[in-house]
């Protein structure tokens, strides 16, 4: 609107100077005129693309993978991240390096101190030194760049026979999902040079704070030739919560984000909290809020990729929620026997907690990886078409 106003104003400045003063007055009531014709124009316009523009909210507990899946929707259906952006990503890579390393350095003491078996958590004693000093720098609020000489003390530590002890356990500690990943990349990460990768953004760990969004359309940059999306990303912590609610009114529809590996995990903010607990209440509680009575639900079953693995090792009855599985089988048989029965306990949840006059709204379960950019991309254009069939049914055209 204020390029309006300039180039009017251009236009006004340019008349010739012999004009009447009556004639300059009448040229220039004209000109106003057709300035505030023009304004009017665009903010119907304006008005009229937001009504298409469908609001989308993101929730989930902390540590859900929330905002790995808002970083892919950046790559897969907007530009991406420039080198400036990816720049950007270093010091938070690095800190997630000190930071892991001070939990697996810390928790291997602990181990060690409280533990029947403690003897396996000991460090050698050539790497005691190594692990106070890095203990110190991941404790710090700023964190020195990562350096080869740095990395290559990261690395010995990584590979001590206690540290892979501890490892194995991070599940009793808060041990980022990022951690082998980073671990395996240390040289490349310390490189003088070293630019991130869109993998290593996909990778890096930061809790959203605030709220952030992303416009997109699932189909590309032409956006005649499907729904422009609006998606809001919110901080999952206890404590960021409270932010949500003045986003609530308009929504076309939730996506819920459940990480599915963490059912044996504790809170990040409160330790004495199965993470698996906690996103059954904040579920429950979301399902039941009044300004969703008409919402689109769509529930992520994220962190698949970890789920299988895990779920061979650790039994799902660990959590008080699913006390009553029984495996029937081992191997592939086994995992998707088990994430049927997590699938059915959302479910249930669903439809315990949904009012009789709410159960036409549209309810959804996917299975997602959110590092994996092919399945998040296959499960927009779903949720896209899902939606879109929706509209079409409120408008009678189906």
């Amino acid at each position: 609107m204020l390029s309006i106003l300039v180039e009017t104003m251009g236009l006004l400045c340019s008349k010739k100077q012999h004009l009447s003063e009556a004639d300059a007055e009448e040229n220039a009531q004209v000109d106003n005129s057709a300035l505030a014709a023009e304004i009017e124009r665009r903010i119907a316009q304006e008005t009229k693309a937001e009504k298409h523009i469908q609001k989308l909210l993101l929730l989930g507990a902390g540590e859900s993978g929330k905002s790995t899946i808002f970083k892919q929707i950046k790559l897969l259906f907007q530009t991406g991240f420039d080198e400036a952006e990816l720049k950007s990503y270093i010091p938070v890579i690095h800190a997630n390096v000190y930071q892991t390393i001070k939990i697996l350095h810390d928790g291997s003491k602990e181990f060690a101190q409280n533990d029947e078996n403690s003897s396996k958590y000991v460090l050698s004693a050539e790497n005691k030194d190594i692990g106070e000093k890095l203990s110190e720098i991941g404790g710090r609020l700023d964190h020195p760049r990562l350096t080869k000489e740095l990395a290559q003390d990261i690395e010995t530590l990584w590979k001590d026979a206690a540290i892979q002890e501890t490892y194995a356990r991070g599940n009793e500690l808060q041990v980022p999902d990022c951690a082998h990943y980073f671990m395996e990349n240390l040289q490349r990460l310390s490189d003088v040079n070293y630019v991130p990768t869109k993998e290593d953004v996909l990778y890096a760990r930061v809790r959203t704070t605030g709220v952030v969004e992303i416009q997109f359309s699932p189909v590309g940059g032409n956006k005649k030739s499907g729904e422009v999306y609006r998606l809001f990303d919110v901080g999952g912590q206890r404590n960021e919560r409270r932010k949500w609610i003045h986003l609530f009114e308009g929504v076309t529809a939730v996506i819920f984000c459940a990480a599915i590996s963490e059912y044996d995990q504790m809170l990040f903010e409160d330790e004495n909290k199965n993470r698996m607990m906690e996103t059954k209440e904040l579920f429950d509680w979301v399902l039941k809020q009044q300004c969703f009575e008409k919402t689109s639900f769509m529930l992520f079953l994220n962190k698949f990729d970890i789920f299988e693995k895990k779920v061979l090792k650790v039994p799902l009855n660990v959590c008080e929620w699913f006390k009553d599985y029984q495996p029937v089988s081992t191997g592939k048989q086994e995992i998707e026997h088990a994430y049927e029965f997590v699938k059915k306990k959302f479910e249930e949840l669903y439809f315990q907690s949904t009012a009789p006059d709410r159960v036409d709204r549209v309810f959804k379960i996917y299975r997602t990886t959110a590092l994996d950019q092919k399945l998040v991309k296959k499960t927009f254009k779903l949720v896209d078409e899902t939606l879109r069939r929706r509209n079409l049914f409120e408008a009678g055209l189906l």
